[in-house]
């Protein structure tokens, strides 16, 4: 999913103010270990999400601890993918440490472009069991694996799309509760558009992320059987009854220039009252319940609507892996497993109010249920009911190599629906015939 977020580029060696072991919850560092790294700078870069800026905040905790340098980069996600990409595809030394970014994660791993991190997790002379790499979710693990079952990434987030209503009172008034399924969903949204002049619907406009629920729930797909069969299905019958559906609700429910609302936007009018329901991540939902949210006592949350042939909710996840390239393997580890500790984890969720956890110990501290309740939900329990979804493997078209040219011809398809340019047919049609020709020129036998 597409993030925004401004470059920030920063050179980390200044202590800490206060002792690493008392920040960041470890014993301090040996001074073997710590002379071993004194005179290494990392170079690391991931995609501007809020975990990456608070990881920003917290490297001095790092450096003291360890004695490494970083040099962090932190790029919006369509720029951060392309640097990356062309990095990678060099086996260059330029980064130590990068986000292993979920669209990826196939052409990445599978061209040997990182490293297998089972040797670093698997020896207790770098890694001790009590950091217990069995406590991530094995649903945010698996896309970080290749088939052999090797790992090459350490997830540090889940992205799940769900449903939340910012003004979920207007749907009560109307007698309607969250929508579960796509009938009840278009039933509400017709009855509570315009209410106090809002409009009902809106959804992130990358809709090779937000358009695929829809398509998957009326028993469509991207490809015809992933990763094995890699032919687009993209003018199914079911493809073109989804676009019909998704171009109503954004055309009939939704604001003025609805296809410009990325995430933020979309995230931003939901807070401020200014639309009604919306499917959406995880972690942007849960800022309605943060201060400065007018919907913070409207609002309601749910699991992503089930269409006729079942619920497949989006479920992402991104990790930290070492490039193939990388000249201080042991130092980048070091940071991975400072970053995905516990205990820089538990001090994310006291201080940052950060919600979308990949450790299941942090995610079962009555604590923690407690922190992340909304206006009475458990958004905890909704994370973990949505990450079981999974388990279906509906989300494996999106890890395959060229899966990137099928979620721009994807978008550019619905975008078309719903501003006229053209029926669902048509412009279904086109988003195969575009398809195609991308994968042949990429390669792939069809």
């Amino acid at each position: 999913m597409a993030k925004k977020g401004a470059t920030r580029r920063t050179v980390i060696g200044a202590a800490a103010t206060a002792p690493a072991w008392l920040l960041a919850g470890t014993p301090p560092a040996h001074a073997q270990q710590r002379r071993r790294f004194d005179n290494v700078t990392l170079n690391i870069a991931c995609w501007a999400a809020p975990y990456a800026r608070f990881i920003g905040e917290y490297l001095p905790v790092f450096t003291e601890a360890t004695g490494i340098k970083v040099n962090y980069d932190t790029p919006g996600f369509p720029i951060y993918n392309q640097r990356a990409d062309l990095e990678l595809s060099t086996r260059g030394s330029a980064y130590d440490v990068l986000n292993v970014t979920f669209i990826y994660s196939s052409r990445w791993i599978g061209a040997g472009w990182f490293t297998p991190l089972d040797e670093f997790i698997n020896d207790r002379s770098k890694t001790p069991e009590s950091w217990n790499f069995a406590d991530l979710l094995p649903g945010s693990v698996s896309p970080m694996k290749d088939r052999a079952g090797k790992v090459y990434g350490i997830p540090w987030v889940a992205d799940v799309l769900m449903s939340g209503a910012g003004r979920f009172d207007l749907l009560r008034a109307q007698g309607l509760g969250m929508p579960n399924t796509f009938d009840e969903l278009e039933r509400a949204m017709a009855a509570v558009n315009g209410k106090d002049s809002l409009p009902a619907y809106i959804i992130e406009n990358h809709y090779g992320w937000t358009f695929i629920p829809f398509l998957q729930g009326f028993g469509g797909n991207v490809f015809r059987n992933p990763p094995e069969d890699l032919y687009p299905t993209l003018d199914s019958a079911e493809a073109v009854a989804a676009a019909e559906y998704v171009g109503k609700l954004l055309r009939s429910y939704g604001p003025p220039q609805a296809l410009g609302y990325d995430v933020d936007q979309a995230t931003t009018a939901l807070r401020m009252g200014r639309v009604i329901y919306s499917n959406n991540n995880h972690a942007f939902l849960r800022l309605l319940g943060e201060q400065g949210s007018r919907a913070e006592t409207t609002s309601n949350f749910g699991l992503m609507p089930a269409g006729p042939k079942g619920r497949f909710p989006g479920i992402a996840s991104h990790g930290w892996g070492i490039p193939t390239g990388s000249r201080n393997k042991d130092a980048a580890w070091e940071f991975i497993k400072w970053a995905m500790s516990k205990e820089l984890l538990d001090r994310m969720v006291a201080e940052k109010g950060y919600g979308s956890i990949t450790r299941s110990s942090i995610l079962n501290d009555p604590a923690y249920r407690r922190r992340t309740m909304l206006n009475g939900v458990d958004m905890t329990q909704l994370y973990i009911d949505t990450l079981a979804f999974a388990q279906q493997g509906h989300m494996k078209y999106r890890t395959v190599h060229v899966y990137p040219q099928a979620n721009t011809q994807i978008t550019k398809a619905i975008e078309r629906v719903v501003s006229g340019e053209m029926n669902a047919r048509e412009s279904m049609r086109q988003a195969q015939q575009n398809t195609i020709a991308d994968l042949r020129r990429s390669g792939v036998r069809l």
